[in-house]
């Protein structure tokens, strides 16, 4: 007899459902993204513990025939791709056909559907037990499909007693479906858990217009998620997309004569990032809360996780991860969704530009957060005498290796106004001019407050739909506590700048620039040069970057296939062990990317030398200094967050000073 047989079908079911089948949640996944497919404006999603015992999802898309709907449970029956051309460029969220037959395979199953545009009352129901339809009748049923789903796995005891309790596969299933709510806001959803709805969620009419999405993402994120500080991300480049002569040849082969060209025909294409992410200061100490949609699919992609925290370099704190929800949109032909199973990751044909481009957004994105061309009213004085010691003149930090004495890094001078009581915001008729190295331009003040609303503040207004900068509101300066933090007043509420901080992202600003502007950093030859030996792939990647890293000081030359001769290091390097040290570098500039800063091997040198000279705890500091911090402050490109990521300046509004005081609940 021969060894190798054809596997009976209902085994081949259950080999597939293996792989498509994880949980209760995958079933969910599925099925909506049929739903989603079938242009369902309605979407209800039932289950009962943790999905084991049931599954229902109800749309009202476009329907099935009863031919459709019997051919459905075949195995690869599918209406979105005819041939495997289509596979180049996948624009649908499912596509393999693999869905129904595999979970009617491990279940009690019942399709219920009924087409939107036939005029007949009458569906199609079909019952199927284990892979085996039991029963095909005539129901009668409202437009759209349903699909009941019960007894998970009751046909494999040994996957079934691998799920999780009752409470975890349902926070999987809630979590999938929180996804789905935010990639198709238009949609409405409801999610009913043991026979309680969690939530119901209201469609949102969207234009063409980039506006209407963002704020259509923005109400659907604060019913799911709350009231959180986010940007708004709309970012876009143009791309050429070619196709290579291999995949044109064979395009042209199988493309009969008169039939339009594909999307792999050589024309321009648009690469957009655009959504909703957290301002300076909102981060988690896991990637929970971010998520990121390719052609509004839900997916995982190290390269994108790396592009993130690329762009929010020095604006997070080390082991915390940016709040986000990003939208990219790409040429479908430029992007793999047939790499998973489960289709939960994705693989670009450009990964570095994708990842290059997506963190150009980011930062982009953050910068323009401060850097708004609004006015900025000066610190108005304190009604109150705060007395200080005098700070002795800061020293002049010299980066190692320089010949000259470089210019001081010293705060601007200040001159204080005339002594009066001054008002918390400047009066109506005043005129407050702008130096902030922005456009010079005039603003009309606010009215003054009246004395009662001084002691007993009003509580601060709505939040527009886009954060206001905290630096580009008036700061009125009350003093110092602990001889660490400044005290300011904002129309907002309480503001308080950690001063160490400040003054730390300002001097790495400004030494970070003064590097930035040599073409040639400073390098010390060693007394005896060391052989460093690397594995193939950090050989190759060190290849390309002995230029780059010959520009900052570093002396590495090939020595051999996979080794290395260092001999030369920056003056301000010490190390104790050569190879640890290119191997940490290597490190280093992978996580960053290929296209690295040309100063980025410096930074940690000026993280820790403006740490050195940067105004510390117990260094007192004059009225005119404070306000001379705060103003560079306000110049820096990105002034929230020191280098380390720690947080520069925070706020506590009125609104949350009074439900501290218990005046609101």
């Amino acid at each position: 007899m021969n060894r190798i047989k054809l596997l009976p079908e209902h085994v081949a079911n259950q080999i597939a459902a293996g792989e498509v089948i994880e949980r209760p949640a995958s079933i969910v996944k599925e099925l909506v993204e049929n739903s989603l497919d079938a242009q369902a404006s309605r979407i209800t999603v039932e289950i009962q513990a943790g999905g084991r015992s049931l599954v229902r999802v109800t749309d009202d898309g476009l329907g099935m025939s009863r031919d459709d709907a019997l051919l459905s449970l075949e195995r690869h029956a599918t209406s979105k791709i005819r041939r495997a051309e289509d596979l180049a460029a996948i624009a649908t969220m499912g596509f393999r056909g693999e869905a129904l037959p595999s979970i009617a395979s491990v279940s009690r199953f019942t399709l219920t559907t009924r087409e939107r545009e036939s005029n007949s009352p009458e569906g199609t129901q079909i019952v199927v037990n284990g892979g085996k339809i039991i029963e095909v009748k005539a129901a009668g049923s409202a437009p759209g499909t349903s699909v009941e789903v019960r007894q998970l796995f009751f046909n494999l005891p040994a996957r079934r007693k691998f799920l999780r309790s009752e409470e975890t596969e349902a926070a999987h299933a809630q979590h999938y479906l929180t996804l789905a709510a935010l990639a198709h806001p238009e949609v409405a959803f409801t999610f009913v858990k043991d026979t309680r709805t969690v939530w119901q969620l209201p469609a949102h009419k969207i234009s063409s217009d980039a506006a209407s999405r963002l704020a259509a993402l923005r109400e659907r994120l604060r019913a799911l998620m709350g009231d959180v500080k986010l940007l708004e991300v709309d970012f876009s480049i143009s791309v050429a997309e070619e196709a290579s002569p291999d995949e044109t040849e064979s395009f042209e082969t199988a493309t009969p004569a008169g039939v339009a060209s594909s999307t792999l025909d050589p024309q321009p294409s648009t690469l957009r990032l655009w959504g909703l992410m957290g301002a300076p200061g909102v981060s988690r100490s896991t990637r929970e809360d971010q998520h990121v949609f390719v052609n509004r699919r839900p997916v995982e992609n190290r390269g994108i996780n790396f592009a993130l925290m690329e762009g929010y370099h020095t604006a997070l704190m080390k082991g915390r991860y940016p709040v986000c929800c990003l939208f990219l949109e790409i040429n479908p032909a430029a992007v793999d969704v047939n790499i998973h199973p489960a289709k939960r990751e994705v693989k670009f044909h450009r990964e570095a530009e994708v990842r290059r481009f997506v963190a150009q957004a980011v930062r982009e994105t953050l910068l323009k957060f401060h850097a708004v061309e609004t006015a900025r009213p000066n610190i108005q004085h304190s009604t109150f005498n705060v007395q200080h010691p005098s700070l002795p003149t800061p020293p002049v930090i010299t980066m190692p290796g320089e010949e000259k004495t470089p210019e001081p890094i010293e705060l601007p001078n200040f001159t204080p106004p005339a002594p009066q009581r001054p008002a918390m915001f400047p009066t109506k008729t005043e005129q407050t001019p702008l130096k902030m190295g922005f456009a010079s331009s005039t603003v009309r003040a606010p009215e003054p407050p009246a004395p009662s609303s001084i002691l007993h503040p009003p509580p601060s207004p709505q939040p527009a739909a886009t954060p206001t900068p905290l630096l580009n509101v008036p700061l009125r300066l009350v003093g110092v506590i602990g001889k660490l933090y400044v005290v300011l007043e904002s129309d907002r509420g309480l503001v308080l700048l950690d001063q160490h901080a400040a003054h730390e992202r300002i001097l790495f600003e400004q030494m970070l620039e003064r590097l930035e502007r040599k073409a040639q950093a400073p390098s010390q030859k060693l007394l005896l040069p060391e052989t460093i030996e690397l594995s193939p792939r950090d050989a190759q990647f060190l290849r390309e970057q002995l230029a780059a890293l010959t520009r900052l000081g570093v002396g590495l030359s090939e020595f051999g296939e996979r080794t290395f001769l260092l001999d030369a290091l920056p003056p301000f390097v010490k190390v104790s062990d050569s190879r640890r040290f290119v191997i940490d570098l290597v490190d280093e500039l992978k996580a960053a990317g290929r296209e690295v800063n040309s100063a980025r091997l410096g930074e940690h040198v000026v993280v820790k030398t403006v740490c050195r000279h940067a105004v510390k705890a117990n260094d007192p500091l004059r009225g005119a200094e404070l306000e001379n911090l705060v103003e560079d402050l306000r110049r820096c490109t990105m002034p929230y967050t020191c280098p380390h990521g720690r947080p520069t300046i925070i706020e506590m509004n009125y609104r949350e000073l009074e439900r501290k005081f218990g005046r609101t609940q």
